[in-house]
């Protein structure tokens, strides 16, 4: 198969984990947030990332430890601070549900993402792809507002008609949720800038005999760190603060824990399998990769929103959502172009 070719079907299956994990956020109770969280984010950050890196690059620690100090700082801050907005995306879910969620967070994450890294490597970037990775963003944007606008219709539609959809607020507290998951979304494209600016790392991989799409994982190592760090903090503090030690010990807890692995089964899977993708991309895979993985994860988790019910009686607000995606399907095929011409 063409290596660019491989890079996208890589970055379609990133997309689908991507756009699967939000679903286990619905599953949190019997347990406290943050004990669902602390064990979401130690398989998500910690156990997958490193025993799948431990597979696929010879002599992992031995490479980290060769990596250049900047790159090894720069990425565990940024890492840190997307710990912030992860921790944002799961609390925004339980305001305003996972659908529109996704659709804040996913849009101001994929346009911060791509366009952080492009100030960055300007020169580097071949002037013919330049207008078509701004076409794509712009429409990536215009999907955003569209997606957020069929979210708004919705509630306002079935407030009118009295139902209540699991998971979301209402009024004031609906507001704040926007208001978190705009926050989330900005803070979540450090990410991508984290996993950008340690490429020298990957560089050294490959010389240790990692195959190239495989130097991803070790440069997700060190990204991830930060952001554990963070995650780990933040959950601890809420776990004394509540004094809710003792959530581990809830009746019927499993279904809740299963959810909370699975989910950070699948959210490092998107980020494993969307680095290998980058990684064959070349120098502008981040430009390109991550808002395509963003906006396609924006319709996978739409899908699995419909079937959670939180469509339902809502069908112009539905409509208004399907022309929102049309727009990210338009974007995601000029994103693509854009890297033929790199």
């Amino acid at each position: 198969m063409d290596t660019y070719l491989f890079a996208i079907v890589l970055i379609l299956i990133a997309s689908l984990f991507q756009g699967s994990f939000g679903l286990g956020m619905k599953y949190i109770a019997p347990l406290k947030w943050e004990a669902w969280w602390i064990v979401h984010a130690t398989v998500a950050m910690v156990i997958f990332p490193l025993l799948w890196a431990f597979l696929v690059v010879p002599n992992l620690f031995g490479v980290i430890a060769q990596a250049p100090t900047n790159e090894i700082i720069s990425g565990a801050t940024l890492g840190f601070g997307w710990g912030i907005g992860g921790i944002m995306f799961g609390v925004s879910v339980g305001y305003i549900g996972m659908s529109l969620t996704y659709g804040i967070v996913m849009g101001l994450c994929s346009i911060a993402g791509a366009l952080i890294p492009m100030f960055l490597k300007y020169d580097s970037i071949n002037p013919a792809s330049i207008p078509y990775i701004l076409i794509g963003l712009v429409l990536l944007a215009i999907a955003v507002i569209v997606v957020t606008i069929a979210g708004l219709k919705r509630d306002k539609l079935l407030a009118k008609q009295g139902i209540e959809i699991e998971g979301i607020k209402k009024g004031a507290a609906f507001k704040k949720g926007l208001l978190i998951a705009s926050a989330s979304g900005i803070l979540s494209a450090m990410l991508a800038v984290g996993f950008d600016n340690t490429s020298k790392i990957g560089e050294i991989a490959e010389k240790a005999g990692a195959l190239q799409r495989n130097t991803a994982l070790a440069r997700w190592v060190v990204v991830l760190a930060g952001a554990y760090v963070m995650n780990l903090g933040y959950s601890l503090f809420l776990l004394i603060k509540n004094k809710s030690f003792n959530s581990f010990k809830t009746p019927q807890m499993g279904k809740a824990l299963k959810w909370s692995v699975i989910a950070g089964l699948l959210w490092f899977a998107a980020l494993g399998t969307y680095g290998q993708g980058v990684a064959l991309m070349g120098e502008i895979g981040t430009m390109i990769a991550w808002p395509m993985m963003l906006g396609i994860s924006l319709i996978i988790s739409n899908i699995w929103a419909y079937r959670a019910g939180e469509w339902k009686n809502a069908v112009k607000p539905f409509q208004t959502l399907l022309l929102g995606i049309g727009i990210i399907i338009v974007a995601t095929c000029v994103l693509a172009y854009s890297n033929t011409l790199a």
